[in-house]
């Protein structure tokens, strides 16, 4: 449930907020394009810190060519996935947003509580971006055409990401509505 819509209704604003609950969504909610985006600079990011400081860390130590079986577990495929991964996981966690989201004026919130917790970070970060990228990104769609706009990571977690400019509106409107 919304937190714009759990509250009482013998709230003035209430009946006001409900008319244009989807009017409200689309302000203080991030769209696809301004999260894609914010992604793409994290990509960019993320390369980065591969190509300077992965790579040649491999290269010196030898095990640039090394693998377990298949291509799939070389080591610069496993270093990747654990830049990929932590990047995600530990700049959420401290910050509630990626570099891109920082640039873009996004960031993570929580649907459940005031605070993300550890759970909804590692479920949203690591397992909902996992199956997303399983599935050639195509879940990242979803963003486009729900309410909230909630990518299947989001569902995951119970979070979404919001206008950062637009937090204080969103409280606000919580707070006169309780």
């Amino acid at each position: 449930m919304d937190t714009f819509e759990q509250n009482e209704t013998s709230h003035p604003l209430h009946e006001t907020v409900s008319s244009h609950i989807g009017a409200i969504h689309k302000v203080v909610y991030a769209g696809f394009f301004p999260r894609f985006i914010a992604y793409l600079i994290d990509l960019i990011v993320i390369w980065s810190i591969n190509t300077i400081v992965t790579r040649p860390l491999l290269n010196l130590m030898n095990l640039s060519d090394a693998k377990l079986w298949i291509n799939l577990f070389s080591a610069s495929n496993i270093t990747t996935s654990i830049i990929f991964f932590a990047y995600f996981i530990l700049l959420t966690y401290f910050f509630r947003a990626t570099l891109g989201k920082m640039i873009m004026g996004l960031s993570v919130e929580s649907l459940i509580g005031e605070n993300l917790s550890t759970k909804q970070i590692i479920f949203r970060e690591c397992i909902g971006r996992y199956i997303s990228m399983a599935f050639l990104g195509l879940p990242y769609l979803v963003v486009l055409f729900t309410k909230r706009y909630q990518g299947i990571h989001d569902y995951f977690a119970d979070t979404s990401v919001i206008k950062n400019k637009m937090k204080q509106f969103k409280d606000e409107v919580k707070t006169a509505l309780t």
